[in-house]
């Protein structure tokens, strides 16, 4: 019995390796695991599955990101018809905000949050002070992909989501 375990966690040990070392898992860049992790701690807190890092995703919000360091726009970008992306946009004074500073911006928000449906969860009435906290804990949400740019003034975070949140008459989880 005790062969026929050892041969089995011997044989689930070169699975886990495997795909490692092959290439087909990539480590995460310390700025996409910081991103990551602070939006799966408050996806744990409430129970809800933790996200996966997309990288194409990542592509995305890097387009904008530089579009929006480039013109001094703040606006999130045009929705992508069928293949809508949900997004949060971030914006700070340059080189004073860490990674996960950015991302706390948008946990805090939180504190305004109320059980309902979508956008009438809000305890002040404005869905602007939780819309970034319910597409973070979206519970359809799995994916998330970001990236930073940088003006002379600002830096700027881009999130991205797959499958975007923030439906009128759905709950967020």
């Amino acid at each position: 019995m005790r062969t026929r375990w050892m041969s089995r966690l011997a044989a689930c040990a070169v699975l886990l390796i495997a795909p490692v070392t092959m290439g087909a898992i990539q480590p995460l860049e310390k700025f996409d695991q910081h991103i990551l992790d602070a939006h799966n701690r408050e996806r744990l807190a409430l129970g809800l599955r933790p996200l996966i890092w997309n990288s194409a995703l990542a592509e995305s919000a890097q387009q904008w990101a530089d579009y929006l360091a480039s013109t001094g726009r703040f606006e999130h970008a045009p929705e992508n018809g069928p293949y809508a992306e949900g997004e949060n946009l971030w914006a700070g004074t340059k080189g004073y905000y860490t990674v996960d500073a950015m991302v706390n911006a948008w946990t805090r928000e939180k504190r305004y949050f109320k059980q309902g449906v979508f956008p009438r969860n809000s305890t002040t009435g404005n869905v602007e002070d939780v819309g970034h906290y319910t597409q973070m804990v979206w519970r359809a949400t799995s994916q998330v992909g970001c990236a930073e740019a940088s003006s002379a003034q600002e830096d700027i975070l881009v999130c991205r989501y797959s499958e975007a949140g923030n439906y009128i008459g759905e709950r967020p989880f």
